[in-house]
């Protein structure tokens, strides 16, 4: 059965909201993983089928070097992505980045820019990790 990005992020939310105060990332994700394989139904109606919009954190840091800020933003300019905030700090050699990009009205979906910053990161031997906004809240909560 294939699940769309927007039927493992409804899946989670119920997931979450089950598991209540005992929602650690690791307790999500297997109890997601374990919801998906034991699905027989068909999977949620999706807004925009195998695509996710609205806004998602990017995070980024690796060795400082000239043009990671530039390749980084003309990527997600490229794949029509909205660089809502930004905030980039060197700490000595060390680069680090964290953006809210809105992907609402990209072409492509979280997957694919995903899949386009990884090879950005790979190009310049840095790490960019890129989830939707409501996830990094629930993981990232206190």
């Amino acid at each position: 059965m294939n699940f769309t990005e927007n039927d493992i992020r409804r899946i989670t939310f119920e997931t979450i909201n089950e598991l209540g105060s005992n929602a650690a990332p690791d307790v999500v994700k297997e109890a997601v993983r374990k919801k998906v394989e034991a699905s027989t139904t068909a999977p949620f109606d999706a807004v925009k089928k195998d695509s996710i919009s609205g806004r998602v954190i990017l995070t980024s840091f690796g060795l400082n070097k000239p043009g990671i800020v530039a390749a980084i933003t003309t990527a997600l300019g490229n794949a029509n992505c909205d660089i809502q905030d930004l905030s980039q700090k060197i700490l000595v050699d060390f680069f680090t980045m964290i953006m809210i990009v809105d992907i609402t009205n990209s072409k492509k979906d979280l997957k694919e820019i995903q899949e386009e910053m990884y090879k950005t990161a790979a190009s310049l031997n840095i790490k960019i990790y890129l989830q939707h906004e409501d996830v990094f809240r629930y993981m990232h909560r206190v």
